[in-house]
């Protein structure tokens, strides 16, 4: 048995715009990754896609829209779970009063080059 225990200090600040906690992100369990995401209220993370690596969301807390490829942008609440398909445009926007808090689970694990910045001024 392997136990992961993630510390409140370890949350970070990623480069997609949200706050980030790995809850489980080991070579151990190449499989899959944890983390929790915090997204403040009225904030939108960047374009971004995951290259071999799909993700779901796991919305714990608040509420916001969840942009996935080409699709109309979906509301999202406690409990919904979005599936975004590896190599897809996504981002999420936090249109509520509190924080939009929500894990992302990733398969095969999530690795920092995997990431993919698809910013663009439109």
């Amino acid at each position: 048995m392997t136990l992961f225990r993630a510390a409140e200090d370890d949350e970070y600040f990623f480069a997609e715009g949200c706050y980030i906690l790995e809850l489980c992100n080991n070579p151990l369990d190449a499989h899959v990754s944890i983390a929790r995401a915090r997204l403040p209220a009225g904030e939108t993370t960047r374009w971004h896609c995951l290259q071999g690596i799909s993700e779901r969301y796991i919305i714990l807390q608040g509420q916001g829209e969840v942009y996935v490829g080409d699709e109309a942008p979906l509301a999202v609440r406690k409990q919904d779970v979005v599936f975004i398909p590896a190599g897809c445009a996504q981002r999420m926007h936090n249109n509520g009063e509190q924080e939009l808090i929500f894990l992302a689970v990733c398969s095969p694990r999530f690795v920092e080059s995997a990431y993919r910045d698809l910013y663009s001024d439109e």
